[in-house]
C-alpha cells in the first residue's frame, strides 16, 4: 500500500516528532543540543514556519509549528534533517543515517489542541523522568512561556495571548495548566495522531479540513463501504 503524504496545511498548528534510528541518541552533549537550536532558528525563518514549542530530547525531538507556506515545514525540517546529520556525524566521527526515517507530524485543532500540546511538549522531560518539574529541564520552550528566559525563535500564538492581559498573568495561567497536567486520553491522542498522521480536532473541524485537501485527513470507520440500493425497473 502505498504511504500516505504528510498532511501539511498552511495556517494551521502542527505537531512533528523527529526520531533517531533504532532509538539511538541524537544528541550527546550541550554543543549538539545548542546546534540543532541554531539550525531551527535559521530554518524557521527561511521557511516561514512559526515555532510555538518544542523540546529536545536525548533520542528524539518535538515541535509545535505553524507553516505559512504548502511547503514550509517539509522545506525546514528537510533542511534541518540534513544539516544536523552533517554536522553530527562530522563532529562525532561516524557514518550513517541518523534518524527513524521521516519525521512524523498531523495538524491539530487550536482550540481544542494548542494549549495541551504545547503542555505536552513541556512535560515531555518529566514523563521520561529525568527531570522533576518542566523548568528543571534545559532544552525545552518551557523557561520562555514562564518568562525566565527570552528565546528568540519562539512565535506566540494567539491562544497564548489570550490567557491574560499581562505578561504576568499570561505565565501564571501557563504554569498552572503545566501544573495540571493532562490526562491520559489526551496524552495519547496528542502522540497518536502525529505518529498516525491523522488530524486531531472535533468532527467539524476535521470535515472543514478535509475540504482543503484531496488527502484523507481522518482515517476511514473500520467495516466494509454500503452497498449501493437495488435498481429497480418499472
Amino acid at each position: 500500500m502505498a504511504r500516505l503524504p504528510r498532511l501539511t496545511l498552511p495556517g494551521f498548528p502542527h505537531h512533528v516528532i523527529q526520531r533517531g534510528n533504532n532509538r539511538q541518541a541524537i544528541f550527546l552533549d550541550r554543543a549538539d543540543f545548542e546546534a540543532i537550536l541554531v539550525l531551527l532558528d535559521e530554518n524557521a525563518r527561511k521557511f516561514q514556519v512559526a515555532l510555538h514549542a518544542y523540546v529536545l530530547m536525548d533520542n528524539h525531538f518535538h515541535l509545535l509549528a505553524t507553516p505559512a507556506t504548502d511547503e514550509g515545514l517539509p522545506q525546514m525540517m528537510q533542511s534541518i534533517g540534513r544539516s544536523y546529520v552533517r554536522y553530527f556525524n562530522q563532529r562525532h566521527g561516524r557514518t550513517g543515517t541518523l534518524w527513524e526515517g521521516r519525521y512524523r507530524s498531523t495538524v491539530i485543532e487550536a482550540e481544542r489542541h494548542l494549549l495541551a500540546c504545547m503542555v505536552y511538549i513541556d512535560l515531555n522531560p518529566v514523563r521520561a523522568g529525568i527531570a522533576a518539574r518542566a523548568a528543571d529541564y534545559p532544552w525545552s520552550s518551557h523557561a520562555h512561556w514562564l518568562g525566565l528566559r527570552t528565546d528568540k525563535l519562539l512565535t506566540t500564538h494567539a491562544l497564548y495571548w489570550a490567557l491574560g492581559n499581562t505578561p504576568f498573568a499570561r505565565e501564571a495561567a501557563y504554569a498552572a495548566l503545566v501544573q495540571s497536567g493532562l490526562g491520559d486520553t489526551q496524552l495519547q491522542a496528542l502522540t497518536q495522531s502525529a505518529l498516525s498522521g491523522w488530524a486531531l480536532g472535533e468532527p467539524d473541524f476535521v470535515a472543514e479540513l478535509q475540504k482543503l485537501t484531496p488527502r484523507r485527513v481522518a482515517k476511514a470507520k473500520p467495516g466494509r463501504p454500503p452497498m449501493p440500493a437495488p435498481s429497480i425497473e418499472l
